[in-house]
């Protein structure tokens, strides 16, 4: 049975580690990270969750939009953010999100 959210973290991947400087592979709690040198860009969990980390200022702005949620293991705490991942348009704003993260890191440090 193939469906969309099967296919999401595939999607993702193929997308985010044909940035200059990407890898991607298994953390150390099981889930699916992209990192770029030392700086995680975010992660997924299976198919269906994005998570990753922003400044608080990019966070607010991001929740007000409805792009994202708090982080189920920081309830509350702006700058950890989580995503479900159900649809296709979903699938292109964790790219858009993860863009985001890595724009922001090369603008900052280079790349590795």
């Amino acid at each position: 049975m193939t469906t969309t959210t099967k296919a999401a973290g595939a999607r993702i991947t193929e997308e985010v580690t044909s940035w200059p400087g990407v890898e991607a592979g298994i953390g150390e709690r099981g889930e699916f990270g992209f990192r770029l040198g030392r700086r995680e860009l975010g992660h997924l969990h299976g198919d269906r969750t994005f998570h990753a980390g922003f400044p608080k200022d990019v966070w607010a702005e991001l929740y007000a939009a409805g792009r994202i949620d708090y982080h189920p293991v920081f309830p509350g705490r702006p700058g950890f953010a989580a995503r479900r991942i159900a649809s296709e348009a979903d699938v292109r704003d964790v790219i858009a999100l993860l863009r985001l993260n890595y724009d922001r890191a090369v603008a900052r440090h280079g790349l590795p």
